[in-house]
């Protein structure tokens, strides 16, 4: 049985079967209606629990769609539904869901919910994201990458702004992928030192900036994400802004990297806070490019957790 819970759990091996799994899944569905089963369906007949106690756009319809071209059936789940942990332990959630479904996937708040729901699953479960990490969408950023540029070993990437769940997973990347990756952003927001000492460890260069025009010159993806999580309230979104308006992406710190550099954004993007629309909607952007693979990232992932 295999989990996917984080980048760094993850051989590098399979990281790249997975990828290379990727490739071949978008491109045999080129031209196909997207709501067609793919002819092999190599997930017929499995049930895939999805379970939300965060809401979600990209994560929901891209792990749904994608499990329904393979041929699975889904079943999705909001916190409200369950009550994962409240009225129910996580462990005897983990056991009676294994009883009904496949697969598992769990997009949730604490990593411990996480790991205690794959501790005591018997069937494979995908981190679909933590407060800590999001390991599904960095394979789609690779993935998105490497269609544009080739292979990301030994390229520069700049992060700008906070040092989150998403930059955390790309400084795992950086360790198993060989890039390296320049943080840029205010002291009170810098990633954790565990996930940066990771990197290190790995042989990549991780460089903690405060000037963001030094941060990006010389990069060859320039990445941010929004300043504000879904929960903050007023005062926590006028001191956010306050610390991360000099990390602000525009055409003119774009310049600064290298001529063919790529943008990047997870999604859901606040135009004009953490990246102009000039630059959202400019040549170098393929913010729409990595929404789409997460779908065929995914696939990969789940097929490479039932394989096993």
């Amino acid at each position: 049985m295999r989990h996917f819970l984080d980048i760094h759990k993850t051989d590098f091996s399979d990281l790249s079967a997975i990828l290379e799994q990727a490739d071949k899944t978008k491109t045999a569905r080129l031209g196909k209606p997207k709501g067609t089963i793919d002819e092999d369906a190599v997930l017929a007949g499995k049930m895939v629990a999805l379970i939300f106690e965060k809401p979600s756009t990209r994560t929901r319809v891209s792990f749904d769609m994608g499990a329904r071209q393979m041929g699975a059936q889904t079943m999705v789940l909001s916190g409200n539904d369950m009550q994962i942990g409240h009225g129910e332990s996580i462990a005897d959630t983990a056991r009676v869901l294994s009883r009904y479904v496949d697969l598992i996937m769990i997009r949730t708040f604490s990593e411990e919910t996480l790991l205690e729901l794959a501790e005591y699953a018997d069937v494979p479960v995908i981190n679909g994201l933590t407060d800590r990490t999001h390991p599904c969408q960095i394979m789609a950023d690779i993935m998105t990458f490497q269609e544009k540029h080739g292979s990301i070993k030994g390229k520069k990437v700049t992060w700008l702004g906070d040092g989150n769940n998403v930059c955390a997973s790309f400084l795992h990347a950086a360790g198993q992928f060989g890039f390296d990756l320049t943080f840029a952003g205010p002291e009170e927001l810098e990633p954790e030192a565990e996930f940066v000492g990771y990197a290190r460890k790995k042989g990549s260069q991780v460089v903690i900036e405060r000037d963001a025009a030094k941060a990006v010159e010389g990069a060859d993806l320039v990445v941010t994400d929004t300043w504000l999580s879904m929960h903050d309230g007023k005062d926590a979104r006028d001191r956010r802004h306050n610390l991360l308006r000099p990390y602000q992406v525009n055409a003119e710190l774009m310049k600064l990297a290298n001529e063919d550099a790529t943008f990047m954004h997870c999604l859901p993007a606040h135009r004009d806070e953490e990246v102009t629309s000039e630059v959202m909607d400019g040549p170098q952007s393929v913010v729409f490019d990595e929404a789409e693979n997460r779908m065929h990232a995914q696939k990969a992932i789940m097929q490479w957790c039932l394989d096993g």
